[in-house]
């Protein structure tokens, strides 16, 4: 073997150890976000229920993903009796890379977690077993919240009764399955500031309500565009495709709309005629306006206080192409 061979057979051996090194690092040594909480006990009472309940149902959305959607009707509100049981699918059809199910997080799906582990998992996307879940579940936005509101979506979904389900173990495509434990970090928790300071407090909610994370142009695994600025794209399982406004305070954003308007906006889908039977073709959005409905107007107008403190970012975007009929 020449010179030349040997060297080369070394750098490929050292580089197919470095790989496998990497690997194993990935695989075995993260997520790396720390230890859940020990000894770590929510203390539940009414009150804390009654917050937890508002922020899972019309903030948060918990109770949005980890229900079966209705898509059969306008923005597919979650099936009556599918409340926090899990089972909705996020797939291939849609645009996500394996096959992701969201699991049932009434205290039949959950009883084995501690408090600590809960928090850890809400706030960093690290399960009890330590292996990451998806980033469906905007953990990162919920690592940036106040520990009291996240406790009070513990002790809320502690008091659901017990619902037994039969879900599907989600499964990501491969490199995915590796590169999501790259993703969880440690949380950067924050207090929740005064509701008179509107914009801060408005801040707080949008992310909260992790607002970006759709409203925010979205390729190839990365966010390309400017934040709340609109563009990402969702697939709807018959070809339609889904893109996200553009929120800040541009003409083509919210510039014209007035605050009454944008709450107003909202407040419409209180009214169960407003989410109506679809036909085929007919407009559909994932936007679960159902929920946000029941946020109340000070907390919406606080979201439109921020978003009209950003900065103007000029992004036309066609909200809704339907299928091609064949």
């Amino acid at each position: 073997m020449s010179k030349f061979l040997k060297i080369l057979t070394l750098l490929v051996s050292f580089l197919v150890l470095l790989i496998i090194a990497g690997v194993l690092y990935i695989s075995m040594g993260l997520p790396n976000v720390g230890p859940a909480p020990e000894n770590y006990e929510v203390v539940s009472s009414p009150e804390k229920i009654a917050r937890g309940k508002y922020l899972a149902n019309h903030v948060m959305l918990c109770i949005d993903c980890h229900s079966q959607r209705d898509f059969s009707l306008f923005s597919a509100p979650p099936i009556p009796g599918t409340e926090a049981k899990g089972g909705e699918r996020f797939d291939h059809s849609m645009g996500f890379p394996g096959v992701f199910i969201s699991p049932n997080i009434t205290p039949a799906g959950i009883g084995d977690y501690t408090d600590g582990e809960l928090f850890r998992l809400i706030t960093t996307g690290v399960k009890k077993d330590g292996d990451p879940i998806f980033p469906v579940m905007p953990y990162t936005s919920y690592g940036k919240m106040d520990a009291e509101d996240i406790e009070a979506v513990i002790a809320y979904i502690r008091s659901l009764e017990p619902s037994p389900s039969e879900n599907q173990l989600s499964k990501a495509d491969f490199p995915v399955n590796l590169i999501m434990r790259t993703m969880p970090v440690k949380a950067k928790l924050s207090k929740k500031p005064a509701i008179e300071d509107a914009i801060a407090y408005g801040k707080y909610l949008t992310t909260a309500s992790a607002c970006a994370d759709c409203h925010t142009q979205f390729e190839n695994g990365a966010y390309t565009g400017e934040p709340l600025a609109g563009g990402r794209k969702f697939m709807f399982p018959d070809g339609s495709v889904l893109s996200s406004a553009n929120l800040t305070p541009h003409e083509t954003g919210l510039k014209n709309w007035s605050k009454s308007q944008f709450i107003d906006r909202f407040k419409a889908y209180e009214n169960k005629q407003n989410i109506r039977k679809l036909n085929p073709g007919e407009m559909q959005t994932i936007m679960p306006w159902a929920m946000y409905a029941g946020m109340n107007r000070e907390d919406l107008g606080a979201i439109y206080d921020y978003l009209q403190s950003l900065e103007p970012v000029e992004n036309t975007v066609i909200k809704f192409i339907a299928r091609e009929k064949s």
